[in-house]
C-alpha cells in the first residue's frame, strides 16, 4: 500500500496555483518527504487552465496523475473544479472557492454557462468557500491562493507553524502580514471540517 498523498490545484491563469503549489511542496520537503511538483499551463496568461500536482510520501516516482487517484483537489474556481472532479478518490477531500471565471466561449456567447455545478460538487461533500472575500478580509485581495491553502491545511498533516514559515519565506516581504492573515482566515474557516460559503 502507497503513502503517497496526491494533491491537484486546478485553476486559470493568475491565480496563483503555481505559488499555492510551491508553498505546498516546501512544506512537504520540510517535513521530511520525498515530493514531486508538475505544473500544466493552458494558455495561462489568457486565463485558460492551470493545472498543479503535488505528490509526497516516503517514495513518489512520478507526478503524473490519472483519474480515481487525487486525495486533495483544491479549485481555484467552480468550472475547474467541475472539470477535475474526475480526478479525486471517491473518499477524496474537496476544497473549493465559490468564485466563477468564464471560459471564453461563454464569454463569446459560442456555449451556455455551465449548468448545477455547485449541485454536483456539493454531491461530492466539496468543502466551498469564497477565498476572494477572506483574502480582501485579510488586507491583499490577491492572496485568496493562500486563503485556500489555509483552508486544505486542515485536512493536511502539517504542522500549521511550518505553513506559516513557508509562506513568510515565499511571498513578497511587503506582503507577508496579509499573506499570513489570509492563511488564518482559510485555516479558521475550514476548522472542523466545514467552511463557511
Amino acid at each position: 500500500m502507497s503513502d503517497v498523498t496526491t494533491v491537484l490545484l486546478a485553476g486559470v491563469g493568475g491565480q496563483g496555483t503555481i505559488l499555492a503549489g510551491d508553498v505546498l511542496a516546501k512544506v512537504a520537503v520540510a517535513a521530511g518527504y520525498d515530493v514531486k511538483l508538475s505544473e500544466v499551463h493552458g494558455m495561462a496568461q489568457r486565463g485558460g487552465s492551470v493545472d498543479t500536482v503535488v505528490r509526497f510520501g516516503s517514495k513518489v516516482f512520478s507526478p503524473v496523475v490519472d483519474p480515481g487517484t487525487v486525495d486533495h483537489l483544491i479549485a481555484f474556481e467552480l468550472i475547474e473544479a467541475a472539470r477535475k472532479l474526475p480526478f479525486v478518490k471517491p473518499e477524496g477531500r474537496l476544497v473549493v472557492n465559490t468564485r466563477t471565471i468564464q471560459p471564453l466561449p461563454v464569454l463569446i456567447g459560442t456555449l451556455p454557462q455551465p449548468d448545477g455545478i455547485i449541485a454536483a460538487l456539493d454531491y461530492e461533500r466539496a468543502i466551498f468557500l469564497d477565498a476572494e472575500e477572506l483574502a480582501c478580509e485579510a488586507g491583499s485581495p490577491r492572496s485568496a491562493n493562500i486563503v485556500l491553502m489555509g483552508a486544505a491545511s486542515v485536512g493536511l498533516a502539517f504542522d500549521a507553524d511550518a505553513w506559516r514559515e513557508v509562506i513568510a519565506a515565499r511571498v513578497p516581504a511587503k506582503t507577508i502580514d496579509a499573506n499570513l492573515r489570509a492563511f488564518e482566515l482559510g485555516r479558521s474557516a475550514c476548522e472542523g471540517g466545514a467552511c463557511a460559503v
